[in-house]
């Protein structure tokens, strides 16, 4: 896996990031997910690399956040398991969901932020975190 040569089992490894998180999506509906997640998440759009374009889906990132969408033939959303994404501006964000015709659910508390859910346009459920 490309770990380091001289690394015994009973080393420790610390974990340093989440590189990007990956949900699921229906083929053919890329255009669908970027009015989602550039024009109301504020995200950019990266190209995809060469070798994994074929496959569809596509890819998402802004200050260090990557969100890339994977197509799957017999897509479900996700409903329970979500990213968490931490925004400056909860209210502004669910000004901006609300107009786009997207509901905000209200989170059920976690110390220390304020908190909604979104769906995004295929179903995934979206945690959004404001630091208190």
């Amino acid at each position: 896996m490309g770990g380091r040569a001289d690394r015994r089992e009973t080393d420790v490894v610390t974990l340093q990031a989440i590189h990007h998180v990956q949900l699921a999506m229906p083929a053919g509906e890329e255009e669908t997910a970027a009015g989602f997640y550039v024009r109301v998440l504020g995200l950019v759009q990266v190209q995809k690399p060469t070798h994994l374009a074929g496959r569809g889906g596509c890819w998402f990132e802004a200050d260090g956040v990557r969100v890339h969408l994977g197509v799957e033939p017999d897509f479900r959303p996700a409903k329970k398991a979500h990213p968490a994404l931490v925004v400056d501006d909860l209210d502004e964000l669910s000004r901006r969901c609300v107009d786009a015709g997207i509901e905000v659910r209200d989170g059920d508390g976690l110390d220390g932020y304020r908190q909604g859910y979104v769906d995004d346009p295929f179903g995934n459920r979206i945690e959004l975190l404001e630091a208190q």
